[in-house]
This record gives structure tokens, sequence and C-alpha cells, in this order.
């Protein structure tokens, strides 16, 4: 049966490879590669649809063959898979191929690269890594012992022996520090200052926030900046010590607007800083701006958002961290 699932598989992923190059991504040919080799069905042996009344469960040992076949092609299409569900609310999921390709390739890894990853997940993202730098540069952590347990069992599987630690990601890792990069794959409320420190200067860091991915320069221990990638974004909430619940507001505002995705992206970021009228006045004066006009910098233990200039009129402080 594995033999069929490796052939099968290899197909499947040929078939994600070239989807995901048509939506633009996977321009570099060492990422196209490690899409190419990283069995992502190892990865996800079950994961759950959306069905009549709840989830329906597919998975790779089913007996029967029709539902076999379902998973496995399912395992390699380019959108995201809910891999842990309980009583009806979604706990974790397998990010979209395609959003993965494109957050690799920001970040922009070089050969000798050490990264650190926040929220293993199922491990794939984590073995992509591996596959580009090689096992001892790649480290992931996750809170959640059974994730990071199921992660560890999976990149086996694939041949991938990365370090694999449960703990709460807004603290890093800093027995594996200094890094060159750090990409989360959870949604962030700021950026944790455990996470500089743990950087080496020029380092890059790349996190959801609101709805969208916030690229960051590390220039020192205490200082970076950056803006937002134009890619939306949707995460679920780290969870940990620096998980926060910001309540969705209407403000008395149709809920129109909150279906329009540049203006939840602003009230998103723009969290309890800004009320409803004066995030609305924002968005009607700068006529909806676009999220890569927006972005953040960390400096000296604060932390703030802007629109277009870190020193320009439209800024306003993010959660510590």
């Amino acid at each position: 049966m594995r033999d069929v699932f490796a052939e099968e598989g290899a197909r499947a992923r040929r078939a994600m490879v070239r989807e995901i190059e048509a939506y633009g991504a996977l321009r570099d040919p060492a990422w196209r590669e490690a899409f190419a080799r990283v069995p992502r069905h190892l990865f996800v042996p079950s994961y759950y649809v959306p069905g009549p009344g709840g989830y329906e469960r597919l998975w790779s040992g089913d007996p029967d063959p029709a539902r076999r076949t379902r998973w496995l092609r399912g395992a390699y299409r380019d959108g995201t898979l809910a891999t842990r569900v309980r009583d009806g609310e979604l706990l974790s999921s397998a990010s979209q191929p395609s959003l993965m390709a494109r957050m690799l390739e920001a970040i922009d890894v070089r050969e000798g690269h050490d990264v650190l990853e926040i929220g293993a997940g199922t491990g794939y993202h984590a073995a992509l890594l591996c596959h580009r730098l090689g096992d001892t540069h790649v480290t992931t952590v996750d809170l959640d012992e059974e994730i990071t347990e199921s992660a560890r069992t999976h990149l086996a599987a694939a041949g991938y022996r990365p370090a694999v630690i449960t703990r709460d990601g807004a603290r890093g890792c800093p027995e594996h520090a200094p890094y060159d990069r750090i990409v989360a794959t959870c949604a962030m409320p700021s950026v944790p200052s455990a996470w500089l420190a743990q950087c080496r200067a020029g380092a890059r860091i790349l996190t959801p926030l609101s709805t969208g991915l916030l690229l960051l320069t590390v220039q020192g221990p205490d200082r970076a900046e950056g803006r937002f990638l134009a890619t939306s974004a949707y995460f679920l909430a780290v969870r940990g010590g620096s998980a926060r619940s910001v309540p969705r507001r209407t403000g008395g505002l149709p809920r129109r607007m909150y279906d329009d995705e540049r203006f939840a992206f602003l009230t998103g970021l723009a969290g309890e800083s800004l009320g409803t009228r004066e995030a609305l006045s924002l968005w009607q004066r700068e006529r909806r701006p676009e999220r890569e006009r927006f972005g953040v910098t960390v400096s000296g233990g604060r932390q703030w958002a802007w629109l277009d200039d870190p020193e320009g009129p439209y800024a306003w402080p993010l959660p510590d961290a």
C-alpha cells in the first residue's frame, strides 16, 4: 500500500507544484524542488472535510479504496486542511501550500541559515525547511505536546529530524539561538520581544498579524522594522502567554464594512488602539489603503503600527509582547 501511495503521491505532488506555480509562487527553483520532493501525505495521515452536519474524516487506513483515494488526492490539493477538530471546533490545520510557498520565498533563506519556526503544525513546513537547509539548521516549537509529538513522528516518517520542542512560541528557543530567520505559522497580536533578542543582526522575521503577513528586518536585539506583504493570510491564533482575544467590533457600522478584506485587516491591526470611527476616517481619507502600505516598528520595548511612514501622522501602539 505504501508503494501505491508513493507512486500516486509523486504524481499528485507534481500536479500540486504546477497549481502553485500558476498562482505566481515557487519562482525559486530550490523551493520548487522542495515542494516536489517532500511527501505532504505523510504529514496528514488523516484530516477533516466539511460534510452534512459537521466534519467528515478522511484517513490513509480507510478500508474503502475510493475513500483512500479521496484522502490522498485531497492531501495534495492547494488548500487548507483541518487536522484537529473537537466538538465541531477547529483546533489546528495544515496551511495552504501556495501560501507556504509565498512565505518561504519571502524570508529569503540562504545556505547555512538557522531558522526558528513558531507553530509546529503537522511538521510539513519544517520538512520543507529541512529539505532546503538540512535538519540541524531547523528548530520548530509548539505549546501543545500532542502537536509536537505528532509533528516529530511525521517528520521522522519522511526522513527529517529537526529539533522539535514543546514550549510557548512567544518565548522563542534561546538554546538554539541565534537565528537568521524566524517564521510563525500562527496569528500573533504583536511581535514578541524574545524573538528579536534571539536573532542575528539583519535577520528576517515573518509573522501573521491581523489578516496579513508582516515581514520585519532585525536591526538589533530590540529594534526591527518592516511592512506587510500584499497577500492576505488567515491563521489560527497562537496559544500561550501572548494569546489575546480582540473582539470583533461593529461600532455601529454596517456589517458589510467588515466583509471588505482591507477594512477588516485595518481594524484587526488597530485592535483597541483606534476607535472604530477613527479607523473608518483613516480608511476613507486614504481610499482603502492596501496591506503593503502598512508596517510595524519595534524599538526599545515599544512597538507600533503605521501607515506609509513610521514617523508619520497615522501610527498607533500595538500590545506589549
